[in-house]
């Protein structure tokens, strides 16, 4: 009888072991997670710190997370004595014109290749699939040819034009509108709907996900866009922020470190990417989530 009271006792035991490894492990996963975490994150406090420092400071103790003293004199001076506000509403101009142009072009280029049957389709998507491997520095001095050519040079048009759509855009689109069935838009044009109406009522709609996920790529693209604008104008007046950036990095203020400028410039320069993805990537985990419900 001893014995038999004595074996169901062992199985609580072992349950206790395996709950106390798998409490182990989740904590040194936690730990794991937090740590590099931590490593990731340290070069943006630095970022903010060393903005928020005085310039002796800054150079002395670039790597400290605490300014000592606390100074707004890095801020007071990218306001007062760059062009930091004109580089900021270029950038705004250019980013929302790129932005609203590559959602619309990639995303008709995407279901006229995802839906539409005509000649050469394949060689076209083949194409696209090609510029998409070629490095973006190869093209740059014939897109600096074709824009001098075409009188779009040191222009807004020269900085907008080019980036109206995007191999990578037109890729996701079509990508997306091929997991879409085909019924949707049978049953749209049964009613008399045109190619035109049944993509902008129907099948857009649908894709909002992939909306979502081009306005991020978009948005950030052009917004941190610098090889574009380096071909593209010459013109300070019509400098973007990465163009406005580089200019302060290269040293055109004088002599010093200015880590504080230069740090506090880039800073202002995350925001609005930062805005745009926090924002915008709570709908696409929504409707991602919708989509998966409803599958």
């Amino acid at each position: 009888m001893a014995v038999l009271t004595d074996r169901p006792a062992a199985a609580p035991a072992r349950g206790d072991q395996r709950a106390a490894r798998t409490l182990v492990t989740r904590f040194l996963g936690y730990a794991t997670l937090v740590f590099f975490g931590l490593v990731f994150l340290y070069p943006f406090v630095i970022q903010i710190a060393s903005s928020l420092k005085t310039e002796p400071d800054a150079a002395a103790n670039p790597l400290s997370p605490i300014p000592d003293p606390l100074s707004l004199a890095g801020f007071d001076r990218i306001f007062a004595g760059t062009n930091f506000p004109l580089w900021l509403g270029n950038s705004l101009l250019v980013t929302v014109l790129v932005t609203l142009g590559r959602v619309f072009f990639d995303s008709l280029a995407g279901y006229a290749l995802a839906r539409l049957r005509f000649r050469g389709r394949a060689g076209l998507f083949a194409a696209v699939i090609a510029v998409m491997a070629v490095p973006g520095v190869v093209l740059l001095i014939p897109k600096f040819l074709v824009l001098n050519q075409l009188g779009l040079y040191n222009s807004y048009a020269g900085l907008v034009v080019p980036l109206l759509a995007d191999a990578a855009g037109v890729f996701i689109m079509k990508q997306f509108f091929e997991s879409i069935p085909v019924s949707v838009e049978e049953a749209a044009r049964i009613d008399g709907a045109s190619i035109f109406r049944t993509f902008w009522s129907v099948v857009l709609p649908m894709a909002k996900p992939a909306l979502i996920t081009l306005t991020i790529l978009s948005f950030q693209g052009s917004w941190n866009e610098f090889p574009h604008s380096l071909v593209s104008v010459q013109d300070p007046d019509l400098f973007t922020l990465p163009r406005g950036l580089a200019d302060l990095v290269s040293g055109s203020l004088g002599s010093g470190t200015q880590y504080p400028l230069k740090l506090g410039a880039a800073l202002l320069a995350t925001i609005p990417v930062a805005i745009i993805f926090v924002v915008f990537q709570r709908y696409f985990v929504r409707d991602a989530s919708d989509g998966a419900d409803k599958g």
